[in-house]
């Protein structure tokens, strides 16, 4: 009967055996849209390794993601798809006749927007299913979209327009149409609301406040502006041609540091506690990984081939 005394001796044991299977723990996460690759990456950001990688057809670069889901857009099959973000499992898809480019998700509304480059409209989706709900009229080919921390407005870059287009978020209500640099492309939230818009041609970013409609500040950085993070009092600004990212601080709204990163970076993101920032390089098929802190690269980790991770791409861990 030892055994069984053994047995009676562990229980405790394999209870929290049993808890920790049943409530794993998830260390902060990037899906990594590749484009020529047709795949995600899912890369472990704590381990500094790429853990698994999904075939995704159709090109994609749009992305965004939350506990339930990661959402991504094939801009070639005009697919948007929603996935499982522990499998990859395909759980809901919808084709959109347009060029759908940008996304942004709104959890507290359970909404999906997705930019139409070719008839400068956003589409609003029901994020469980993906139904379409309504659409939105903005200026000529939109690409990057953002919804600010606390909900309340949604923007969208508006490339051909030269603007950038500001909606109230629960009523969907146009508010603003700011003039901004020449092609806006990407655009972000700072934790404080302002708004920054990286502007591709005049090699600046736009700072505005979006309940006014004013512009603050237009910030000379590097060559082709593409994608805006922030992170411990800063925005994080990848410069396509320069291979750079220009970090800029919140309060004097200056470039006080430019770091060297891979060939051609484009989407940018940092971890929900604002300890790293982490951009994608197009060229390379890495993700640079930046302490926020130091301002200095960690490291560089492979990813498929020709990531672009466009749009809000890092879950943060969860208990």
């Amino acid at each position: 009967m030892h055994w069984l005394k053994d047995l009676v001796r562990r229980v405790p044991e394999l209870i929290s055996v049993a808890a920790c299977v049943a409530m794993p723990v998830m260390a902060d996460t990037a899906y990594v849209t590749c484009q020529t690759g047709d795949a995600l990456s899912v890369i472990d950001l704590s381990a500094g390794q790429e853990t698994a990688r999904w075939q995704l057809p159709g090109k994609p670069a749009g992305v965004a993601v939350s506990a339930e889901a990661v959402f991504t857009v094939s801009a070639d099959s005009k697919t948007v798809q929603r996935m499982h973000p522990g499998t990859g499992t395909v759980e809901a898809a919808k084709t959109l006749e347009g060029g759908p480019v940008g996304i942004a998700l709104d959890p507290a509304r359970n909404r999906l927007f997705v930019s139409d480059w070719y008839s400068a409209r956003i589409w609003v989706l029901a994020a469980p299913d993906l139904t379409v709900l309504q659409q939105l009229v903005v200026g000529a080919a939109p690409a990057g979209l953002a919804l600010s921390p606390d909900g309340r407005f949604l923007a969208s870059a508006d490339k051909e327009a030269d603007q950038a287009s500001v909606f109230d978020a629960q009523t969907l209500e146009p508010l603003h149409r700011i003039s901004v640099g020449t092609r806006p492309f990407g655009l972000s939230f700072a934790p404080d609301g302002r708004l920054f818009v990286a502007n591709v041609g005049t090699n600046d970013v736009t700072v505005a406040d979006p309940a006014t409609g004013v512009v603050l500040a237009t910030i000379p950085v590097g060559d082709r502006p593409y994608g805006v993070a922030f992170a411990q009092g800063h925005a994080f600004v990848t410069n396509q041609y320069d291979g750079t990212v220009s970090v800029i601080d919140l309060e004097t709204l200056t470039v006080t540091k430019t770091l060297s990163v891979g060939e051609y970076p484009e989407g940018i993101d940092a971890t929900p506690d604002q300890s790293r920032i982490v951009l994608a390089n197009w060229f390379d098929n890495t993700v640079t990984i930046i302490d926020a802190g130091t301002q200095s690269v960690i490291e560089d980790v492979e990813t498929c081939d020709g990531p672009r991770a466009f749009g809000a791409f890092i879950l943060g861990e969860q208990q």
